[in-house]
């Protein structure tokens, strides 16, 4: 596996027009610290138990914004910037949700600024629903006006948990890895919100597939803004045998589903017991779930 720190840089750092926008970025984050997130800690996190069949699920909760028409991204659009009363409401009804479940991949959660009343949206989540384990990457800082982040949430102690910068023409994409079960055999989840533009998608499912070439379970979830056919023949990940959902798996807009967006993908070694997307519309798009199994055979090796 690549070493966390490690990112190849894509765009010449000598180009001006980049050099002017990180360094607005660097403004607008105020304190010009290195971009960290945080986590709760795993002393009292429960083991993992591999004998069990593991509930999964990813949702982008658009940082707690109830988004349930086109004409919302108009007038709700200042709640990306300024708190809202009825955003703890939301969230409630995201943790009521995602309590359900073993391993959540957050997408579009915001780390503790202005918008979010300066919570921490992925620890507000784990400590409503009853989750043990929570990881926040900090993807894009801009310091009092946007905390942009992924989140993890785990009922399971994982191995290891590593955060990676994405690659890409505008910085503040990232992936979460998280190990469980055996050093030598884990099942390896990798948690993701991949760009808009083809091109980008591209450099990044070349940068995961590299971190997950050596390991035998592995499972992708995320918003990857593409749907799965495109992902799985036209972009580094051709050669994976990863499973995906059927192709009618709808995530977006949640009020009239009509693009897969978000996908859990997984290794032919893991058993799939269910999937579905959630009818759940509380962001603009729907969250997706599934249950997966670990081989027979790994429970002798464990």
């Amino acid at each position: 596996m690549r070493g966390g720190a490690a990112l190849e840089v894509t765009v010449s750092e000598s180009n001006p027009m980049y050099r002017r926008f990180r360094k607005q970025l660097k403004g607008w984050g105020g304190s010009g610290e290195p971009r960290r997130g945080s986590c709760s800690g795993t002393d009292h996190v429960p083991v993992f138990e591999p004998e069990r069949h593991i509930r999964l699920l990813t949702f982008n909760i658009q940082v707690g914004i109830n988004t349930s028409s086109y004409r919302h991204y108009v007038t709700r659009s200042w709640q990306h910037f300024l708190p809202h009363r009825k955003r703890f409401e939301n969230l409630d009804r995201i943790a009521s949700l995602v309590g359900q479940y073993d391993v959540v991949a957050l997408q579009e959660c915001d780390g503790g600024s202005l918008r979010s009343g300066f919570i921490n949206q992925v620890q507000y989540l784990a400590e409503a629903s009853g989750i043990p384990y929570w990881h926040q990457q900090l993807n894009r800082n801009l310091g009092r006006l946007a905390q942009h982040s992924n989140g993890l949430l785990s009922r399971y102690r994982p191995l290891d948990v590593t955060e990676y910068r994405l690659p890409g023409l505008i910085p503040g994409r990232g992936a979460i890895v998280a190990r469980y079960g055996s050093e030598e055999d884990p099942l390896v989840l990798v948690m993701m919100h991949l760009s808009l533009s083809r091109a980008a998608q591209q450099k990044q499912l070349g940068y995961i597939s590299e971190l997950i070439a050596d390991y035998q379970h592995v499972v992708l979830m995320g918003d990857m803004n593409n749907h799965a056919d495109e992902l799985l023949t036209n972009t580094p990940l051709s050669d994976s045998g990863l499973i995906p959902l059927p192709d009618t798996a709808h995530s977006f807009p949640s009020w009239r589903p009509e693009r897969a967006l978000d996908h859990i993908l997984v290794s032919p070694s893991l058993e799939i017991r269910r999937s579905e997307v959630v009818s759940y519309p509380v962001s603009d798009h729907l969250p997706i779930a599934m249950d997966i199994a670990l081989p027979k055979g790994y429970l002798k090796k464990f």
